[in-house]
């Protein structure tokens, strides 16, 4: 008897994808809390590179950062536990950590040069991450590649604004 090979489906983990987006979301909140007010009163008065974007275009990439971030670390939390997935796990709350802490550093402190030594260190941290999730997922890496480049041009700017100030 000739049976055909049937295709594993994959199941949706409700909890988990919403425990992801949730905590995802909730760094977005709070580096927005720590941002707000710098952004208003104190950023606007830094002389700033000429590629710095409008402040609009912030709010709407870093939602879908976020939301792709969440989907990436969504599909590595999918998947069985072993020593692999708790250190890209660790990886990935570290770096969102270091995300909230870029806010409080540059924007709340008003701080270029800390903010330059956070987001240097939170850099490191998203390609460690972003490694780490390959060795799991290739969709889970490359969702975290945009990130990493917003990463790298908000370095820049981070940097720029250092020396322009």
């Amino acid at each position: 008897m000739n049976r055909k090979p049937t295709l594993r489906k994959t199941q949706f983990h409700a909890g988990i994808f919403f425990s992801s987006l949730l905590l995802c979301f909730i760094a977005a909140g709070l580096g927005y809390f720590l941002t707000n007010e710098g952004v208003r009163v104190w950023y606007p008065k830094l002389l700033k590179p000429s590629l710095n974007p409008p402040n609009w275009v912030f709010g709407p990439v870093w939602g879908v950062l976020y939301t792709m971030m969440a989907v990436a670390w969504y599909k590595i939390r999918i998947k069985p536990i072993t020593t692999d997935i708790k250190v890209a796990n660790a990886f990935f709350v570290l770096q969102l950590i270091l995300n909230v802490l870029w806010s409080y550093a540059f924007f709340y402190r008003h701080s270029p040069v800390l903010g330059l030594t956070v987001i240097a260190i939170l850099w490191l941290m998203i390609l460690i991450t972003t490694l780490l999730f390959a060795r799991q997922s290739t969709t889970a890496a490359w969702l975290m590649v945009p990130y990493l480049l917003w990463v790298s041009f908000a370095s820049y700017l981070n940097f720029s604004i250092w020396l322009l100030n």
